[in-house]
């Protein structure tokens, strides 16, 4: 199937090959890049799983896919990545289907809440959901994973390029900083895709891992959490909106989904890789494949954070 996507001057065209008989889990699909790219999956004949928060934009969202893609097979699962509960309840339902999985993103997340908010175990907001419930979430659903050979794409950020981690305070429970918080979760993320993948090669397991991020594409994210809590639109918020509207170093969800579409379903896209677009400053453009970011190099630091996610949500990924 081949998506064609005005990105201003270039037209590109991305063939997405058949899905038929395949399945596909897709988080935070009930809006914005998530919903984008299980409307392109359903329209190549994968069969999609939407695992949402939210109800009725869950079944907002199945209204969209279905109107999208005729005939697709598309449903719901309750998930909140903010409670290992939820994440533990999900991966039951699916293990209790028994279906192999063949397709894997890890998309949901928030983005730099005002003040430090918590998810139902204490974990510092973006951390907890961006990261940890994802990583609590593939290691339960590993079975199915290998089962189904499967491609996980893991959604990062080019703010991973500014992320640190504080091991002393992880959490930041000591000093909480919106932006720092987020760029150290996504580097999590990104660490995460890599890690997997290192980890899958090594112990034979046959999923092949990849990380994407979207550059700077205009979605609910901007809104929901810089403004928690507000009564007022955040600045972020408002600049953000008026370059989108402008059409200045910000692109549509249909470009912006562009690079996790091609990393989990290109035959030439390899685990272990990290894909976004090519242009200024990776802002928006053409997917391509980027350098790893020098933030995420260490493979001790992979290790490491590996160990500690393993700890904190109580879920052991296999040593083969």
């Amino acid at each position: 199937m081949k998506d064609t996507v005005d990105l201003g001057e270039v037209v590109l065209d991305l063939t997405v090959p058949n899905l038929t008989g395949k399945l596909a889990v897709v988080t935070g699909g009930s809006d914005g890049l998530g919903l984008g790219l299980a409307t392109r999956l359903a329209r190549a004949g994968a069969e999609v799983v939407l695992p949402v928060r939210n109800p009725a934009k869950g079944a907002a969202a199945l209204e969209a896919v279905r109107a999208a893609a005729p005939g697709a097979t598309v449903s719901t699962r309750e998930l909140d990545l903010a409670s290992l509960d939820s994440v533990a309840a999900l991966a039951d339902t699916l293990l209790g289907e028994g279906r192999p999985i063949h397709f894997l993103i890890n998309n949901a997340g928030v983005m730099t809440p005002p003040t430090r908010n918590a998810t139902a175990e204490g974990f510092e907001l973006q951390l907890g959901t961006n990261h940890l419930g994802h990583f609590a979430l593939n290691g339960r659903l590993l079975p199915l994973l290998r089962a189904g050979q499967a491609r996980v794409t893991t959604m990062s950020s080019s703010a991973a390029r500014s992320g640190r981690f504080d091991w002393d305070d992880l959490q930041s429970t000591r000093r909480y900083a919106a932006i720092r918080a987020y760029n150290a979760s996504k580097l999590a993320t990104l660490h995460f895709g890599l890690e997997l993948d290192r980890r899958s090669r090594a112990g034979g397991w046959g999923i092949v891992s990849n990380v994407a991020h979207p550059g700077t594409t205009m979605t609910n994210l901007y809104a929901s959490g810089p403004n928690l809590g507000r009564s007022r639109p955040s600045l972020h918020h408002s600049v953000m909106s008026r370059l989108a509207r402008w059409g200045i170093l910000v692109h549509s969800v249909d470009a912006g989904l562009l690079p996790a579409l091609y990393a989990a379903t290109s035959p030439q896209a390899q685990g272990g890789r990290f894909y976004g677009p090519d242009g200024l400053g990776q802002f928006t453009g053409k997917p391509t494949e980027l350098a790893v970011y020098r933030s995420a190099r260490s493979t001790d630091d992979a290790t490491r954070l590996w160990t500690v996610s393993e700890r904190l949500v109580g879920v052991q990924f296999p040593v083969n």
